[in-house]
């Protein structure tokens, strides 16, 4: 039977004070909903009115049943109702703002589960290299950069790739061309070598003389003369010969940043990466938070390198509690245990076949268990880079090394990337409850497949970056983008090819016919997989799962609304998909101009 929406209201303002007289008895459990029906989840109680009430839509509640509703209702900054249309009548006051959704999916607020957020700021000062194909393009944006800021005292930058260059990658005389007076460290698109030029050479003192640092490779001509790329920890070497960002700076690129990621659907980004030293942009995310300006989560991780004593437990500790209960948190620790498999740094089970060698492991493995324990004791969450097999096998080692040590207990700790995984090893993820971040974005046939295909053999380059593995194993699977690395740090973009494994076709990236193959089609996902990867396992990965990740009543009012239906179009359209609104925490910070 239905009851007009006043006799309705009314029975619930009888019901309230009825209830108001007598002990609470528990609520009883909601019934299951089958989630191809609109769900019938009713709010608790209430008889204030809704702040904003969401009708006629498909609302994705991404709950344990994967339930559809018509409707949602938000009081404050917290959802009170998920339901049909006509329970969602009662809460409608005189200022509800209604929204009447027309039938579009309505999707939880997305969690990036590792982006270098403060990157942002590079967006804003730095020249973009992304997507260029040859070294005179390369040059010829350098120019244009500097044409357009005379002044600069030092250029950076970001984005160029090692297949253009080859092994050695590029060199300081072709950036001499364009940049011959001022330092130039130019970074390649996944953050691992460095391009410099004569001057930042110099100004580093960076000769023949110079060693590789551990960890770190400074690429040479046959006479051992550096040629202008430096991998890994050689980076760190010209760190000095740039001026650092100032605080200021840092806000205007995280305003920048969060702008950005409100237009894509993310409300929360883990920060995966924050080096103790970078104290001007740790004092940014605290300002930035302070002036009551953020609208989004910043979950962050410091740096552990293996020349850290374990005595860095305590500053973390300390770091923890300063920043805890806001929207900008330090929550984990940071460690790199290899490099990247395009740099021939990535540490592999089996040698590479262009070079020497299995790769670069940047960890002693003991000093690397012994800091995993210390870190766990201290029940902090760790977060380890690894791409290759061997070195996701040693950091597997770590966490078990630690529970044997410590005792078992809900860590959560976290591998990312994953491009290259030894099957048994999906197994221990699931047997030590370690979540699996892997970028989707890098789930193609492209140039860097190619470049695999060279560098591992064809075998090891068609079972690159597993997912659907992890998945049948029961492991959490959260999604990430690795921003700037992956541009644009786009979810839609990322869900299509967890699904299609290729490149969608009318996008930038598409260049070549044979991207229309599908890299690894075994570890394809379904669409609500790669939903439940940008939502729920990231709420779970970060420990809030009982207040991020879906939408049900009681959770935080994050929720994006999108252009298309991606439970129901072609996956390979998923990426042409916009987010038209964005709410985060009851409160609308992105609205598309084709609302």
């Amino acid at each position: 039977m239905k009851f007009p929406p006043a006799l309705l209201s009314a029975l619930l303002i009888i019901v309230f004070v009825l209830a108001a007289c007598k002990p609470a008895a528990p609520a009883p459990e909601a019934p299951t909903v089958p989630a191809t029906e609109p769900a019938a989840q009713e709010a608790a109680p209430a008889v204030e009115a809704a702040d904003v009430v969401l009708t006629n839509g498909v609302i994705y509640t991404v709950d344990k049943n994967r339930t559809i509703a018509e409707a949602l209702a938000v009081k404050g900054d917290t959802i009170v109702y998920v339901g049909d249309n006509a329970g969602a009548q009662a809460l409608i006051g005189p200022q509800t703002q209604v929204i009447d959704l027309g039938g579009k999916l309505v999707l939880p607020g997305l969690i990036d589960s590792h982006a270098h957020a403060t990157s942002g700021v590079s967006d804003i000062y730095e020249v973009p290299l992304y997507g260029i194909g040859s070294v005179e393009e390369y040059q010829q944006t350098i120019a244009d950069f500097l044409a357009a800021a005379p002044d600069l005292k030092a250029l950076q930058g970001a984005g160029w790739i090692n297949s253009v260059f080859g092994p050695k990658g590029p060199t300081a005389a072709m950036l001499d061309e364009v940049v011959p007076d001022i330092p130039a460290v130019l970074y390649s698109e996944d953050y691992h070598s460095a391009w410099v030029n004569s001057k930042a050479l110099e100004m580093a003192g960076i000769t023949k003389d110079t060693p590789d640092p551990a960890g770190g490779i400074i690429e040479r001509d046959e006479a051992g003369n550096p040629l202008g790329t430096l991998r890994e920890t050689a980076v760190d070497l010209v760190a000095e010969v740039i001026p650092p960002y100032t605080t200021e700076q840092y806000i205007e690129g995280l305003t920048y940043f969060q702008d950005f990621a409100h237009s894509l659907g993310l409300t929360t980004v883990y920060i995966p990466s924050m080096p103790g030293g970078d104290e001007a942009a740790l004092k940014a995310l605290h300002e930035f938070e302070a002036s009551g300006n953020m609208t989004i989560r910043f979950p962050t991780a410091m740096n552990v390198t293996p020349e850290d004593d374990p005595a860095i437990v305590e500053d973390i500790l300390a770091k923890r509690q300063a920043e805890a209960g806001g929207y900008f948190e330090i929550v984990a620790a940071k460690i790199f245990m290899d490099g990247v498999l395009e740099g021939g740094t990535a540490y592999l089970e089996e040698p590479y076949l262009h070079q020497p060698g299995n790769g670069e492991l940047l960890w002693d493995p003991q000093k690397y268990n012994e800091m995993c324990a210390a870190l766990d004791k201290a029940g902090i969450q760790i977060h380890v880079h690894s791409i290759g097999d061997a070195a996701t096998r040693l950091t597997l080692d770590g966490f078990a090394y630690a529970r044997e040590k410590n005792g078992s207990r809900d860590a959560r700790n976290m591998v990312t990337h994953l491009q290259l995984v030894h099957p048994e090893d999906i197994d221990r993820f699931a047997e030590l409850g370690v979540i699996a971040v892997p970028q989707p974005y890098w789930f193609v046939v492209d140039t860097y497949y190619y470049q695999a295909v060279e560098y591992v053999g064809q075998e090891r380059a068609d079972r690159q970056y597993p997912m659907k593995s992890f998945f049948d194993k029961g492991v959490k699977v959260a999604s990430a983008s690795d921003y700037p690395v992956s541009w644009p740090p786009d979810p839609m973009l990322a869900i299509e090819i967890g699904v299609t494994r290729t490149v969608p076709q009318d996008s930038e990236i598409y260049v070549d016919p044979d991207y229309e193959t599908p890299l690894n089609p075994t570890e394809k996902v379904t669409v609500e997989q790669m939903i439940e990867s940008f939502t729920i396992n990231g709420a779970y990965a970060i420990f809030r799962e009982n207040e991020l990740g879906s939408l049900e009543v009681g959770k935080k009012a994050d929720f994006i609304v999108l252009s298309q239906n991606i439970l129901q179009i072609d996956p390979r359209q998923i990426h042409n998909t916009t987010v038209l609104l964005t709410y985060f925490e009851g409160q609308e910070v992105y609205r598309s101009e084709d609302w």
